[in-house]
């Protein structure tokens, strides 16, 4: 059921950045303008399939504890609440600096991630909101495999050509497993 009021929610979430969009553009806002912002739209569908690689990119960033990839594909000012920071907006990438330097990067131990359900909603040209569930495997200090789940939402921006994330939510477990 918790997914269902996550989903439920971030379309509420979208629905509202698509009101506050029309409402600053001066455009009046119906049933098809918000069906063309969801993830249903006829929008291309390369442009979906953008987002969900630069995401898999990122996530990939950091199983390999590669704080300079995961930098290049985070905005500078990247916000975000998440299990870490125990209920807290960060922002800026010291947060996480940190956790590349004394958990990822010393890290021997495989980790494998799956992103489950990814649904990307398409804001304009040059934004982007992508929620799924990450699935990640990996081996515990003992030597067992184990598995985690988080629900994550990132929000995306193109600049210059290249996608930039600017704001994440994660729920549930740690992103990084704490071995």
């Amino acid at each position: 059921h918790f997914c269902c009021i996550f989903c439920f929610l971030f379309y509420l979430c979208v629905c509202l950045v698509s009101l506050c969009v029309c409402m600053l553009s001066g455009k009046s806002l119906d049933s098809s303008s918000l069906k063309a912002q969801s993830s249903t739209s006829s929008q291309p569908d390369t442009r979906k399939q953008e987002i969900i690689k630069i995401t898999e990119q990122l996530i990939e960033a950091i199983n390999n504890g590669d704080f300079e990839a995961y930098a290049k594909i985070c905005d500078p000012g990247l916000t975000s609440f998440e299990p870490e920071a125990l209920g807290n907006l960060v922002e800026g990438m010291d947060f996480h600096r940190f956790y590349f330097e004394n958990l990822l990067a010393k890290n021997s131990k495989p980790i494998h991630t799956t992103i489950l359900n990814p649904h990307v909603h398409l804001i304009g040209e040059d934004a982007a909101c992508i929620a799924y569930i990450r699935l990640t495997q990996y081996v515990d200090g003992q030597g067992r495999p184990r598995s985690s789940q988080s629900e994550e939402t990132r929000v995306w921006h193109r600049r210059d050509s290249k996608w930039q994330n600017i704001h994440f939510h994660c729920s549930g477990a740690p992103a990084a497993p704490l071995q």
